[in-house]
């Protein structure tokens, strides 16, 4: 089926070298990419919402069939608890190296709707960027993997053996995922797993995440009166709940912006000068990221900088808050009930299920008494650090360097993908983050789009990587 040189038959009985190759086929295929990719966009499969659960096995039946006529072999839609993972291979020799390719199909909710310049399950391209929900996370990013093997497997050029393991429930925790991985750990023996759900810096210049931040997430709820009251009746001599709640979170973080729960720290892995100051490397213009954003300042932590921010220290957000009357027109009531959504993301060295614990125990002390607090945690995961001399890192980097002419800057995410550390426990693999996005593609927000050179770049780098990680593999 091949060989150990990187040159299919093909290629060489061609003349054309391997990257001539790559390009042709892709210029020759590129709308028919587009529109296919466009289709996979046009289903809505929000895993969070129970309504859209046909529509979340439409898009795994999408997935596996696409792997089918790109060349895979054992396609299956496996069923779980929850979402179906899709599984398929192409084994051609048990001598040689097998890249267990990750991803997911799931999106997150398009709300709220209203800010949507077209509707999210409309695909649209426009400056040459393709807009929809999922376009980037992870649709874009998992469509280009299927394209590259479709395009090794149509030249013969697949160098080593290969699985893909695309799930349906990343957006909700990838609750369902261990518990698969555990019951299917021959089918998934393999070197390493490659993702691509990160981003590069920019188009002129790419990178290579190396790490990135854990993941706590979980609900409070604060509850007062045992009923919704009458403001003008009760207001003023019971505890408004919505205002407690509010109290109660301006107290996580002191003027510093530095967290307050209770050993918060105590595990947190301290990065050395010589880290940071390689991170200071990174091209990055305040202004401009201010104006992108429309804001006059940034704030966080004191003693770090934008960048040490969102990747090298530990954060805690609140992502929602709701609570009383939020309709239209006026109700005056004091509400007997207020809840808030709060994600922590993690650096190395912190546990999850550590740091959860210790919020609860945190918000639970702080509560005054004259109301009730709750905590329920959702989901969350551990962070990941790679090293940059690993055989997989060293054939992203040299894939890259081929197809951007520069070689790419590892940096630090400041986003979780938490079953980069399961794989690593249960399956004993190592992942690779080779991602295209950019971070202006406004994943989980509304108008998210993939621009189109990277979806291409991506199908174009890919299999720069296999045969680069056969080659070091194989020596």
């Amino acid at each position: 089926m091949c060989n150990l040189s990187g040159e299919s038959s093909i290629l060489a009985a061609t003349k054309f070298s391997f990257m001539e190759y790559i390009n042709q086929f892709i210029d020759t295929n590129k709308q028919r990419f587009i529109d296919e990719l466009m289709a996979f966009l046009r289903i809505p499969s929000v895993s969070a919402d129970s309504a859209y659960k046909h529509h979340v096995a439409d898009a795994a039946a999408f997935v596996a069939q696409k792997l089918e006529a790109a060349g895979a072999t054992d396609v299956e839609i496996c069923n779980t608890a929850g979402h179906p993972i899709v599984y398929g291979q192409k084994l051609i020799n048990p001598q040689l190296p097998t890249v267990v390719v990750y991803g997911h199909y799931d999106v997150q909710p398009p709300d709220p709707l209203d800010l949507w310049n077209s509707p999210p399950f409309e695909p649209v391209i426009k400056d040459e960027k393709i807009y929809a929900r999922g376009a980037c996370d992870d649709k874009g990013q998992v469509y280009m993997h299927i394209k590259a093997f479709e395009l090794m497997m149509k030249n013969n050029a697949l160098p080593c053996n290969i699985k893909f393991m695309i799930e349906g429930e990343e957006e909700v925790g990838s609750a369902n995922l261990g518990d698969w991985i555990r019951a299917n750990k021959e089918r998934l023996k393999g070197d390493v797993i490659l993702i691509s759900d990160t981003s590069i810096i920019s188009n002129d210049t790419p990178s290579i995440d190396v790490g990135l931040r854990g993941l706590s997430y979980l609900e409070v709820e604060v509850t007062g009166p045992n009923r919704d009251l009458h403001s003008g009746v009760y207001g003023g001599a019971v505890a408004n709940p919505i205002q407690v709640l509010c109290e109660m979170i301006s107290q996580l973080k002191d003027t510093k912006q530095h967290i307050t729960v209770d050993g918060f720290y105590d595990d947190v892995l301290s990065v050395s000068d010589a880290d940071r100051k390689a991170m200071a490397l990174t091209p990055f213009d305040l202004n401009e990221y201010k104006a992108d954003l429309g804001i006059n300042e940034v704030r966080g932590e004191t003693g770090y900088t934008t960048l040490e921010r969102t990747g090298i220290r530990p954060t805690l957000e609140l992502n929602g808050i709701w609570g009383g009357y939020t309709g239209e027109g006026s109700k005056t009531v004091l509400p007997s009930k207020a809840y808030a959504k709060i994600s922590m993301r993690l650096v190395p060295n912190q546990n999850h299920e550590t740091i959860t614990k210790l919020f609860a125990q945190h918000f639970e002390k702080m509560a005054p008494s004259y109301v009730k607090v709750k905590v329920t945690p959702h989901h969350g995961g551990m962070p990941y650090l790679t090293e940059t001399t690993s055989d997989a890192y060293i054939a992203a980097e040299k894939a890259m360097e081929t197809t951007f002419g520069k070689k790419p800057i590892p940096t630090r995410g400041g986003g979780s993908i938490p079953i980069v550390a399961l794989f690593e426990k249960e399956l004993g693999l190592k992942s690779v983050l080779m991602g295209f996005g950019l971070d202006s593609d406004l994943i989980h927000s509304p108008n998210e789009h993939f621009g189109i050179f990277n979806f291409l770049k991506g199908i174009e780098t890919i299999p720069h990587f296999f045969h680069n990680y056969t080659a070091i593999k194989t020596k």
